[in-house]
């Protein structure tokens, strides 16, 4: 008896299951490209988790406020027998809306450690800054 045959039984609601899962995602796993994203002081980070993709196949795209991160993974070779394939193969998506305060022309991109990291700047004009306050100290003498 072969070493898969003793692994898994053949189940046809398990195996839709897993397919569900793998594209629609559960709480505890999100389908494709997890993502963190946080400020720090004037810039905003987003990394997401990309393991397995050749560089050469990433996409980033901004139109607007809208940035589109497409990646590919390829397809398992037919004549091997998996034992278990749970990665997701083909071409996949993730947009990001960001907000009106970023600056989208200075976004910056790196892809390291399987890792796509976004560095985007706050813009300019939503930096906080000091308003001068005109103050007029005009005397005017009183005659009495």
């Amino acid at each position: 008896m072969e070493v898969a045959t003793m692994l898994m039984r053949a189940d046809p609601f398990r195996d839709l299951d897993r397919l569900t899962q793998q594209v629609f995602g559960t709480p505890a796993r999100p389908a494709l490209m997890p993502m963190d994203a946080w400020r720090e002081g004037d810039e905003f980070f987003a990394e997401l988790d990309l393991p397995g993709i050749d560089p050469e196949s990433l996409d980033l795209d901004i139109e607007r406020n809208v940035v589109t991160v497409r990646a590919s993974r390829p397809q398992l070779d037919p004549n091997r027998s998996m034992i278990a394939a749970e990665r997701t193969r083909g071409v996949f998506s993730r947009q990001l809306f960001l907000g009106e305060n970023l600056d989208t022309d200075a976004i910056r991109a790196e892809y390291r450690d399987g890792v796509l990291r976004l560095a985007i700047p706050v813009a300019e004009k939503a930096k906080p800054r000091k308003i001068e306050i005109a103050r007029h100290h005009d005397k005017q003498a009183i005659n009495a």
